[in-house]
């Protein structure tokens, strides 16, 4: 978010990578700058300018298989151990870890490998969920039609099968309480079984989403394809092909009109600010036992019947949920116009972060 708006105050138009931000709040500030300064934003969200998935939108919108009843998003994608470290880690001497940190907290830190690994800790990444998981939370969101955060989220998971220095879930599920129906996303970096190397699959997908549907649902297996079945699991129809995302931002700079953009900035902001919402929710969570957590959660469309397939992956892993307990977050409430937390400090501090100077994201009146 800060690169974006840095830029944008420069006065270019800007290609921003997903998730576009760390946290909700900078990333209303990133669209707040796009519409101060009139800058064509565009969301590094490639699925958003495939063909087919614009048309099983519509198609699945003028309701062709009835309402839906859940969408749900899937990132299963294998993830092992990034070791377990004893000392800080070297900094390379071709490194500014100044710049490299950002407004991140200028700390030792605590992992083998400098690259990549961030993702899987708090003060750097979003764990899955916010890296490979926001396309196909993005997709999900798009085939609701939402066009807010929720107004409520919680989360259950865990990081399993390993110990190392990752604090990031491996395993999680995020339920977005969406009014006209839920937004379920599956997080898996297991394998499908303990020491095997195939993941698992759910309704043919494994990074992809499943649209749940009064009589039918539609699977997105990838980027550039979905395919919508009856009730019977028979094929319906199916849809394959893209447009270029980089052409589409090209194209918009040359038109000057953001609705152009296939991934204007507002739609990759509302995507990964479901994703934060999610992980608030799990790093605010307390540890129970799978019965405990069944309970909490027995209410909620489609959870249950989540939950139970989660946990038997996990013991498909060999994890022992009675010695390894999963963490519950609690149900957060959202004022979805204001994007702010309803009656939770605690959470409400996490909608942000403490900004290291010179590396402040500003507020950004409009």
């Amino acid at each position: 978010s800060l690169a974006g708006i840095w830029a944008m105050q420069a006065g270019k138009d800007v290609y921003v990578e997903k998730p576009v931000s760390h946290n909700v709040w900078e990333g209303r500030q990133l669209v707040n700058a796009a519409r101060k300064y009139n800058k064509i934003v565009q969301t590094g969200s490639q699925c958003r300018s495939s063909s087919a998935l614009r048309d099983a939108v519509a198609w699945m919108k003028a309701g062709n298989i009835g309402k839906i009843q859940i969408a749900r998003g899937l990132c299963y994608k294998r993830r092992g151990s990034i070791g377990k470290t004893s000392e800080p880690l070297a900094v390379p001497p071709e490194i500014d870890i100044d710049l490299w940190l950002g407004p991140a907290p200028k700390v030792p830190i605590h992992r083998k490998k400098l690259d990549y690994d961030w993702h899987w800790q708090w003060a750097y990444g979003n764990g899955d969920l916010g890296n490979q998981g926001v396309h196909q939370m993005d997709i999900a969101r798009w085939f609701l039609g939402e066009n807010e955060i929720a107004p409520t989220a919680w989360s259950v998971g865990g990081r399993l099968g390993y110990e190392d220095d990752g604090e990031t879930p491996n395993t999680q599920i995020i339920y977005q309480g969406y009014k006209a129906a839920p937004l379920i996303f599956e997080v898996r970096g297991l394998p499908a079984k303990k020491d095997d190397k195939s993941m698992d699959k759910f309704m043919g997908a494994d990074i992809g989403c499943v649209i749940h549907c009064e009589g039918g649902y539609v699977v997105v297996p990838s980027y550039t394809e979905a395919i919508a079945y009856d009730k019977n699991g028979s094929k319906i129809k199916s849809w394959k092909g893209s447009e270029d995302h980089f052409e589409n931002f090209i194209k918009a700079v040359k038109s000057r009109k953001r609705e152009d953009l296939n991934a204007e900035v507002l739609e990759g902001h509302l995507s990964a600010a479901i994703c934060h919402t999610g992980n608030i929710s799990y790093r605010l969570g307390e540890k129970q036992t799978v019965t405990e957590i069944k309970k909490l959660i027995e209410s909620q469309a489609g959870a249950g019947d989540t939950f139970d397939r989660m946990v038997q992956h996990l013991e498909a892993n060999g994890v022992d949920l009675k010695a390894t307990l999963l963490t519950v977050g609690p149900m957060l409430q959202f004022d979805p116009k204001s994007e702010k937390v309803i009656g939770n400090e605690v959470a409400a501090k996490l909608m942000t972060r403490e900004y290291r100077a010179p590396f402040v994201v500003p507020e950004i009146a409009i």
